[in-house]
């Protein structure tokens, strides 16, 4: 089994907390749905239809963290654009604190039943070709990309303690043994979307802030390449 594995990386990114209204906190990471719609600009697939395209019976993704998590604060002068017929007439603003991640970097792991779809997807990103310009998060925050290669995908069992690179689903039949030095965080993120754009499923996860590794028992994981360890999300 094989495996598309490209690493995507900016400046700032941000991935509004579903909860959060007058000032949006982001997630740390982009979740499952933000990354299938990084996938369709990469491919070219419409934002009205490429959800039917990547639902978890069809599409494999997990990520990694390969940048600290780092958050900081940038004030927006929102503008309303439906009381004046020209830009330079808008009167009223609003300032708006937005939480945002800055100097971003994830590494995305990618399979697809489509093989079609999939050698697309690697050809696009072999050529480092995009349909649309990729971005993280808001339009402002563009991203580039970079295509690590097409690896080996093992899918290994195991009932010791291993280490996942990968960030993981926090559920009850996972252990983690917490070590120290490392700073754990546990989010709940929106998984799947329907063609309505509904969310149809949250998932519990946990990640090191400082990318390390999480020692855990997966009952099942896998093998990339040379070492590397994940879990689909």
């Amino acid at each position: 089994m094989k495996c598309l594995v490209f690493d995507v990386w900016g400046d700032f990114a941000h991935y509004r907390k579903f909860y959060t209204t007058s000032s949006p906190l982001t997630f740390s990471f982009p979740p499952r749905t933000a990354i299938t719609g990084m996938i369709a600009a990469i491919l070219g697939i419409d934002k009205n239809d490429y959800l039917k395209y990547f639902t978890k019976d069809q599409a494999n993704i997990s990520i990694r963290l390969m940048n600290p998590v780092k958050k900081s604060r940038i004030s927006y002068n929102l503008i309303d654009t439906k009381t004046a017929k020209m830009m330079s007439k808008i009167q009223n603003r609003t300032q708006v604190t937005f939480e945002i991640l800055k100097d971003c970097a994830y590494r995305i792991y990618f399979t697809h039943n489509n093989e079609g779809l999939y050698e697309k997807m690697k050809e696009n990103l072999y050529n480092h070709k995009s349909y649309y310009t990729l971005s993280l998060g808001l339009s402002e925050y563009i991203a580039n990309f970079k295509f690590v290669g097409e690896l080996d995908l093992k899918e290994e069992h195991s009932e010791d303690y291993v280490y996942i690179d990968s960030i993981i689903p926090f559920e009850k039949e996972i252990p983690v043994e917490f070590e120290i030095n490392c700073e754990y965080f546990k989010d709940t993120l929106p998984n799947e979307m329907n063609e309505d754009r509904e969310v149809i499923e949250y998932k519990k996860v946990i990640y090191e802030r400082n990318c390390k590794p999480i020692k855990c028992i997966a009952n099942n994981f896998y093998s990339v390449g040379e070492g590397e360890k994940i879990v689909f999300l």
